[in-house]
Formats: structure tokens, sequence, C-alpha cells
């Protein structure tokens, strides 16, 4: 005995894909909301459309949690951010669903220049040919500020990895 037709399905399917596409935030987008949650230095959430939406700054990484300056990096993150009204420019959605951008200050700046700038993020490469992002590291590394202080600090990406390959063979 059939509770619905496939015609039936077909078309809740497609009404499902259909809300869920449109509740993706679309690339270009701009939205303005408060910080209401700093994760790493990062990864923000920003109030959208009355519901958090988890942000990933764009085109830099962060040291992770555990990996040396990665409490540093939210920190700055954190008391530059949280609480307060910033501007979020979506460039795309990731592999895990969340908006991708570039996140604006109340003064206009850049949060992921920033975090570049003064040595709390990495210009990640892999994801971004803006150069002037690895101008402000290249100024950070020169200055010793933050992260750079210390001899040789670990992107982020190889600490992943490292980790990773550790838990493969435990």
């Amino acid at each position: 005995m059939r509770l619905f037709s496939l015609k039936q399905l077909q078309k809740t399917f497609l009404a499902a894909a259909l809300l869920l596409f449109l509740a993706l935030p679309c690339i270009g987008e701009t939205f303005t909301g408060k910080v209401v949650k700093v994760t790493d230095g990062d990864t923000i959430s920003v109030l959208h459309q009355g519901r958090p939406e988890k942000v990933r700054l764009a085109e830099i990484d962060c040291p992770e949690r555990g990996q040396a300056f990665g409490k540093k990096s939210k920190e700055f993150a954190s008391s530059i951010t949280a609480g307060k009204i910033v501007r979020v420019e979506v460039r795309t959605v990731d592999r895990y669903g969340r908006t991708v951008g570039e996140v604006f200050l109340a003064n206009g700046e850049s949060l992921n220049r920033l975090l570049v700038k003064e040595g709390y993020a990495w210009w990640y490469r892999k994801y971004s040919s803006d150069i002037s992002i690895g101008e402000l590291e290249a100024e950070a590394r020169e200055g010793k500020r933050g992260l750079w202080f210390g001899e040789n600090p670990m992107p982020p990406w190889e600490w992943r990895s490292l980790k990773r390959q550790r838990k493969k063979y435990q």
C-alpha cells in the first residue's frame, strides 16, 4: 500500500530542495548583524535574519585550538567583534555549509586583513590570489607581530594535516 505516489514524493523533494537553496546565503550578498559567537580566530557567528549564521573568514587561516597562538587569535577576534555589529560580504559557502566571506567592523576595517596584519593569521594562498594580504603577512613577519614573534610558526593547514596523520596511525 503506497501512502504517496512517486510524483508527490518528487514534488515534496523539489520543494524541500528549493527551500534549502533559498535559505543559503547568496554569493555577493551583503548582510549586517551582531556577532553572537567567536568559535576561533577565523570563524564567527553573526545574527542574520534572526538566526546565528556561521561565517568562515575568507582568504585567511588562523591557528587552530590547541595550536600555538590559537587561543590568542580567538581572543583577538573576540575582543574586537563580540557583541558588535559587523557587515559580511559573502563570497561562497564551504563544504561544511558555512558562509565564507569578508567581515567588516563598524569603522570599515576588514577583520580578515586585521588578523593577518596583527600576526594572528596566515594568508591562505590556496584560497586567495589577493597579493595585498600576502603583503600584510610579510609586514607582520618583519615586525615579529603575534605568531611571527616565535621561530618557524607552523601554518594551520600543515598542523591539521599532521594531526590527521597521527590520528590515522593511532
